[in-house]
């Protein structure tokens, strides 16, 4: 799993911590901000972006579709925009997968 779980409460995350999750530089993220329509972060008096959780998965699933899966930036939008739940539910079961993965490695270092 290349991006890191959040496991903290907090409300809203700056841009740069959004970028520490998905090991990416936080151009990248404000590139995509711009070309994908389904992220609209918060912004401060100042203009810093606060994103929220939904926000970071929004950008979950176009990491996953571009990053993971090799789609054009416009097949991902297409993608989003015709199928989104199913995109939504086969990055569930990967989760799953991972996890369930992780779960065996560590099973077997331990035998």
């Amino acid at each position: 799993m290349p991006y890191k779980e959040i496991t903290s409460t907090k409300l809203y995350y700056s841009i740069t911590e959004v970028a520490n999750i998905f090991d990416v530089n936080a151009s990248l993220l404000r590139y995509w901000e711009g070309e994908f329509d389904i992220i609209k972060p918060k912004k401060n008096k100042k203009g810093n972006r606060m994103f929220t959780k939904e926000d970071i998965e929004k950008f979950r699933l176009i990491f996953h579709l571009v990053k993971e899966r090799g789609y054009t930036l416009q097949g991902a939008k297409l993608k989003l925009s015709e199928s989104k739940s199913e995109v939504i539910s086969n990055l569930e079961v990967i989760d799953k997968l991972n996890k369930i993965k992780s779960f065996l490695l560590k099973l077997k270092q331990e035998l």
